[in-house]
């Protein structure tokens, strides 16, 4: 069975792209067909972060409009060959595509791959119409904000009216010594509002935003992996039905005097 899952949050800002990017290559990495769609018409940007944007020859609007076939349109991932990303048209508005199309160009990518991954844009006008359109299930995102927690909650229920009731959470950016002085709303608090079940805390991290200036996704970086490496990963792993713990992110880091502090109190015992 293929999976259709938009990943949307009302907000703007909050890490839907960066999420679909790096679950997507997650997903691809541990042997899963996947197709990214992008469904942001008009501010396309899911292609740079993944390095695809000089790739780009047709778009899903050449396809609606038979100047292409799907094939032809398809941006294959030469670093990760289980990914394919269907882009956006750059030049066209969001009022350029029906939720009616978007199910047909969806529902044809739904013949050959496992996960299709659907990029919402911001706000819940035509392009999250367009978005959810074709969905089976959602990945809400929302950073521990209030404002984004309360347009998180609106597009729950936007969902439920049409009928998508496999929903789960994803907080992103998250900061465990922020949440321990509660200068910021903890996994618990924005759970307790959102009322919808867990899939994923992603700590905040300066190096996604490195990745996504150079257009490869944290889950492809050769250094070594970081906790939101670990993050995007488990939620991978989780949709395919495995039980993965939630990581602790609220222990204090273990930095360099941490691990010395320890290393002399071994050689002293």
């Amino acid at each position: 069975m293929t999976r259709i899952i938009v990943i949307t949050s009302g907000k703007g800002g909050v890490g839907k792209t960066t999420v679909t990017a790096n679950l997507g290559m997650a997903l691809a990495k541990i042997g899963s067909q996947v197709a990214l769609v992008d469904a942001d018409f008009g501010l396309r940007n899911l292609d740079l972060l993944l390095g695809l944007e000089n790739r780009i020859v047709y778009t899903a609007v050449e396809v609606l409009a038979r100047e292409c076939r799907l094939e032809q349109a398809l941006v294959k991932d030469k670093r990760q060959p289980n990914l394919v990303l269907l882009p956006a048209s750059q030049n066209r508005t969001k009022d350029a595509v029906s939720p009616e199309q978007m199910k047909l160009l969806v529902n044809a990518l739904a013949q050959r791959y496992k996960y299709v991954l659907i990029d919402s844009p911001a706000g819940i006008e035509n392009g999250f119409k367009n978005a959810t359109a074709p969905a089976k299930e959602a990945l809400i995102v929302t950073t521990p904000e209030i404002a984004a927690v309360r347009d998180a909650d609106r597009v729950v229920g936007l969902l439920e009216a049409q009928g998508i009731k496999r929903i789960h959470l994803i907080v992103n950016r998250i900061r465990p010594a922020m949440v321990r002085v509660d200068d910021m709303m903890s996994v618990e608090d924005v759970q307790e509002l959102l009322a919808i079940p867990l899939i994923g805390i992603i700590p905040d991290d300066e190096r996604v935003i490195v990745s996504t200036n150079r257009g490869e996704p944290l889950v492809l970086s050769s250094e070594n992996s970081s906790l939101a490496t670990v993050a995007f990963e488990n939620i991978a792993r989780r949709l395919e039905g495995e039980t993965v713990e939630f990581l602790d992110l609220d222990s204090p880091n273990d930095n360099i005097f941490s691990r010395l502090r320890r290393l002399l109190w071994t050689k002293i015992l």
